[in-house]
């Protein structure tokens, strides 16, 4: 592997990452950490958070976006 393609693969994962970053900020702006379906439960010195409803809301959108992708660079 020469020095020009691990140049990409880096830029390439630093875009991806910036991307998701910004979708996460926007995400928690948007309320979609507190979403019906999501389970919070608090105890005595500990807490679990269970984000249900938002892994699925997240899953149907990633599907959506890689399926027009897939066909966009199909043709």
């Amino acid at each position: 592997m020469d020095l020009e393609t691990i140049g990409k693969f880096v830029a390439v994962a630093g875009i991806a990452m910036v991307l998701v970053g910004g979708l996460l900020w926007l995400g928690g702006r948007l309320g979609l950490g507190s979403l019906p379906g999501n389970i919070r439960v608090n105890g005595e010195g500990w807490s679990c958070y269970v984000p249900i409803a938002a892994s699925i809301l997240v899953s149907l959108l990633l599907t959506l976006v890689l399926n027009l992708l897939i066909r966009f660079f199909r043709h």
